[in-house]
């Protein structure tokens, strides 16, 4: 399929990273765009990123072969309902939203469930808008589909390819698998996270010992709940139904671990913890640990022949040794594709420096 138009209705860091990669691929495709802020789109045509200088009308994006809904979800939809009987019958819509039912089941009540393909890409960052948007950020991440059930196979195939040709690795899943999981391995841990942090707030004393000496451990599973209160308040209610489903199943999990400690019960402890352990252990990508001090940091890297290894020599050749490496798929909420693990902090800090001088961006925890 020869991409001729593409359509993008919000142009954040999502949408934004999305065209600036397409722009780089067809040097011909014809890019417009729309947003609430007329300057984002001023911004955009003056980078050279759309065709258009200021934001366009619904009607313009009639023959676009996609448009991608990069507004929160509930705007996304009011979207779809304008667009809907305004655009050609070979046009794809697709969103990049984190959580996938309600937009489901919107399309599926507008009837349009023929032209609609979810997305969505598992990289991001805290910082937002169009000035963050990099072309490279979706390279390695993974990008979830959730196509309807009346998607064309060729349409799907024909997405997939472009997902790819973005440098993210394209999946498969049904939408509410595809919620269940965000909420259980996403979702669920940034609730945990604030919720531990408000209870150690609460339990402190008046001269904030608890604060004082919150180190390790703490810092490590509570890391997340920095994270923007307002996106995840969206989150939360967008994605309830399967959140509660998990809060409900993480109490009972709980639970036991409570019934084990109050009866002493020592073989069901350890049991617990070797299970955890081991799951855990069986990840790709060992992130920060609670019981070590972890000497790491994050950056970004182009998709490209000799690329880790010109990072492993540039360090090599200056004597510093790298202890775990690894490429991240997930990225949703996190900096950089590339993560490397150094052994000690002395090593860290040059390999920081190096690595900047020789004009990489870096990410440090």
């Amino acid at each position: 399929m020869k991409l001729q138009k593409i359509g993008f209705i919000g142009l954040g860091l999502i949408g934004g990273s999305i065209a600036k990669r397409l722009r780089i691929l067809h040097k011909d495709l014809v890019i417009i765009a729309t947003a609430g802020h007329a300057a984002t789109i001023e911004a955009a045509y003056k980078e050279g990123l759309t065709d258009n200088a200021s934001p366009c009308e619904l009607s313009d994006f009639y023959d676009c072969d996609y448009i991608f809904l990069c507004t929160p979800v509930q705007k996304n939809m009011e979207y779809l309902r304008l667009l809907k009987g305004h655009v050609c019958d070979r046009c794809i819509i697709t969103d990049v939203g984190s959580v996938k039912t309600d937009i489901h089941r919107e399309v599926t009540a507008l009837g349009m469930e023929a032209q609609f393909i979810g997305g969505h890409p598992m990289a991001g960052s805290e910082k937002t808008g169009l000035a963050n948007a990099r072309e490279f950020l979706l390279e390695n991440a993974y990008y979830i589909l959730t196509p309807t059930a009346q998607t064309d196979p060729a349409a799907l195939k024909d997405f997939k390819e472009l997902v790819a040709s973005l440098g993210a690795i394209p999946m498969v899943l049904d939408y509410e698998q595809h919620d269940y999981a965000t909420a259980a391995i996403s979702h669920l841990p940034h609730i945990i996270a604030y919720s531990l942090v408000n209870l150690v707030k609460s339990c402190d004393d008046c001269e904030g010992t608890m604060k004082t000496i919150a180190a390790g451990g703490f810092k490590d599973i509570t890391r997340i709940a920095s994270s923007s209160p307002v996106m995840w308040e969206n989150i939360c209610l967008s994605n309830q139904e399967q959140i509660l489903r998990l809060i409900d199943s993480f109490c009972g999990e709980l639970g036991h671990m409570r019934s084990a400690i109050a009866a002493s019960d020592s073989k069901a402890l350890m049991e617990a913890f070797t299970s955890a352990k081991d799951y855990r252990d069986s990840l790709t990508l060992h992130a920060n640990g609670t019981l070590k001090q972890v000497y790491e940091l994050y950056m970004d890297l182009l998709d490209e022949a000799g690329g880790i290894a010109t990072v492993a020599t540039i360090l090599a050749s200056n004597h510093l040794s790298i202890k775990n490496i690894g490429i991240i798929h997930n990225r949703e909420f996190e900096d950089g594709v590339l993560h490397l693990e150094m052994y000690d902090s002395e090593s860290l800090a040059a390999a920081i420096t190096l690595l900047k001088k020789h004009h990489y961006t870096i990410y440090e925890r």
